[in-house]
């Protein structure tokens, strides 16, 4: 590049300086000699080539300037390229539209099934079922903040990799199902006891696919468009072979070994063998490690009711009704072992052959029900009562048991929202517990059984909650109909398959009592009434049924019946409050007809 200097004035007779060339930096060459000037040309001269040179130097720095302005021009460094499409020099804004136009441009062949192969099997999958996408704003923010050279941004060009996203979790799913059966489940390794003995199973390594690297392949062969292999992965658990071996021979067999004594301040007992047995675990985490606890409910409940010469129950407070009124008894705090502890204690010594010994805390336990949170339940009134007849009298099998278990049912409180289980409040109702072998219905007929009679009180207690109004939870009425129940408002009940529950549906607790005469059963519900009236609307019977004769092999087990008709029947359970009715629930059930059956053999 050439530049001139100025032209002087006609009147000014200075030399005119030519410049041949000019770098940056500009570089002085030394210049040949020349006649000495008189001192005013002389400082005019020099002037003259400072002005010259300052011109020069602004105008290349001018020159630099603009093309520095055009080389980082936008959010994204010229030259920058994602999947062929030119972002350089561009805001975010449009580079993001511009990508997106490209992706448009090419949807066919980003939406075209990918083949996967996994193994030996081979299959296609669409990106879309995957969430196969490219991230556009991620894109254009990697392509943003890619470092550039300064002469890179000039003359250079970068080509940014798509940033791709993938829903993983349905990736995964769409690759285990074609794994299929050349995958393999992880197997866990596991320590059991069987009586005392103790059993293992040995861990295996899962064969499966690897979630993340899976992802990570897949993306990449979305964009070229070339076939992808996922590889399928061993997983080991983080237990070995070996260290189940290990906890077997230093923890679960010395553990059963012997007992352990336990001592406390009102005593001792001994843990048996069998006790640790159930109450020592070995659990394996998701990794598959297996690491021992005790598990002291398990333990506790194996103890049974030795645990009663160091513990001391506590005693809920109870309510009864005395005087027509109900009056409240206190009950009393208990003594129970810290568990808190007992778990790691016993860990400690059961690898040990000798010194089994542990000790314990005894902490004071409160009752569940006080007698002030027993006042505060709004037992205060009769909502509703039933009585059932029975015969015999007090002396028979049936009728006793028909007591023993309204004595057990008696004084029963159902605290607001509990739900109250026949069974479960009773437990197994056998010798042991009181009960005399009276008739009952199994397989459809009647033979002599422990605890007969007992689904006469669960109907009568069935009825007192049902015109309560509380809510019925399970039922099962009889196979066949008896006329001292009401039909189909009535129950069964056999120890352990059928049960009888209620749930206190109320804002007030539920104060169960029971009372007998010679010839009936009683059953009232105590609370705070909330209905105006609860009563029994019935269908008429329909589908009747008549019963058939048959005759048994006669003998002690053999109960003759008359027999009774078979039908079905609604009933209706009207609840009134304020004069409107607020329910109506239906309950429906069909009576077999009960065969007459004759102790006698069959006449020819």
């Amino acid at each position: 590049m050439t530049l001139y200097g100025e032209k002087r004035p006609p009147a000014d007779d200075r030399p005119t300086v030519q410049v041949a060339a000019v770098s940056w930096p500009p570089v002085e060459e030394p210049a040949p000699p020349a006649p000495a000037a008189p001192d005013g040309e002389r400082k005019r001269s020099s002037r003259f080539r400072i002005l010259l040179a300052t011109g020069v130097a602004t105008t290349v720095l001018a020159s630099v300037g603009a093309v520095a302005v055009w080389a980082y021009a936008g959010d994204v460094p010229r030259g920058t390229t994602v999947l062929g499409t030119e972002l350089g020099g561009r805001s975010k804004t449009d580079a993001a539209r511009e990508l997106r136009a490209q992706l448009d441009r090419r949807a066919a062949e980003l939406s075209a099934p990918i083949q996967v192969r996994i193994g030996e099997r081979t299959a296609e999958i669409n990106p879309a079922d995957v969430g196969l996408t490219v991230d556009v704003d991620a894109t254009v923010a990697a392509a943003a903040s890619a470092n550039a050279h300064a002469m890179d941004r000039l003359i250079g060009s970068r080509e940014v990799e798509p940033v791709v996203s993938v829903d993983v979790p349905k990736l995964t799913a769409e690759l285990k199902k074609l794994v299929g059966k050349q995958g393999q489940k992880m197997t866990m390794p596991a320590i059991t006891f069987s009586g005392t003995k103790a059993k293992v199973r040995y861990p295996k390594p899962s064969l499966d696919v690897d979630a993340e690297h899976s992802a990570k392949v897949v993306k990449e062969g979305w964009l070229s468009g070339q076939p992808v292999t996922v590889p399928l992965v061993e997983n080991h658990p983080a237990t070995s072979a070996e260290e189940v071996d290990r906890l077997v021979a230093e923890l679960a067999e010395p553990a059963v070994a012997a007992p352990v004594k336990l001592t406390t301040d009102r005593g001792s007992v001994n843990i048996p063998p069998q006790a640790i047995a159930k109450g020592l675990r070995f659990k394996a985490d998701k990794a598959g490690k297996l690491t021992p606890s005790v598990d002291v409910k398990r333990l506790w409940a194996a103890l049974g009711n030795s645990v009663d010469a160091i513990e001391v129950a506590p005693k809920d407070a109870t309510m009864a009704i005395s005087g027509g009124k109900p009056k409240v008894t206190e009950g009393r705090a208990g003594q129970q072992v810290d568990t808190s502890k007992l778990g790691d204690s016993l860990l400690d010594v059961l690898p040990r052959s000798t010194d089994r010994t542990i000790s314990a805390e005894l902490k004071p336990v409160q009752p569940k029900l006080t007698a002030e949170k027993l006042g505060s339940l709004g037992i205060k009134e009769k909502v509703s009562s039933f009585t059932t007849n029975f015969t015999g009298g007090l002396g028979s099998a049936r009728s006793q048991n028909i007591v023993t278990i309204a004595k057990d049912v008696d004084g029963t409180v159902v605290l607001p929202g509990e739900t109250f289980s026949l069974n479960g409040h009773t437990g197994e109702r056998g010798y042991a517990q009181g009960y005399r072998d009276a008739p009952v219905i199994l397989d459809g007929k009647l033979v002599p059984g422990v605890g007969g009679g007992t689904s006469q009180f669960t109907t009568t207690l069935f009825n007192a909650i049902y015109y309560a109004g509380l809510e019925d939870v399970e039922h099962k009425p009889h196979s066949y109909y008896f006329s001292r129940y009401p039909a189909v408002v009535e129950s069964t009940i056999f120890w352990p398959n059928l049960d009888f529950k209620f749930r206190n549906n109320t804002d007030y607790g539920v104060l169960i009592d029971t009372s007998y005469t010679g010839n009936s059963i009683t059953v009232s519900i105590w609370s705070t009434k909330i209905w105006d009236s609860v009563k029994t609307e019935y269908s008429p019977r329909r589908n009747i049924t008549s019963p058939r004769t048959v005759y048994l092999e006669p003998g002690p087990s053999c109960i003759p019946a008359n027999g009774s008709l078979g039908f079905t029947q609604d009933a209706f359970r009207v609840i009134k409050k304020d004069g409107k009715v607020v329910k109506r629930e239906k309950f429906t059930w069909t009576y077999q007809a009960e065969p007459r059956f004759i102790c006698a053999k069959q006449p020819s």
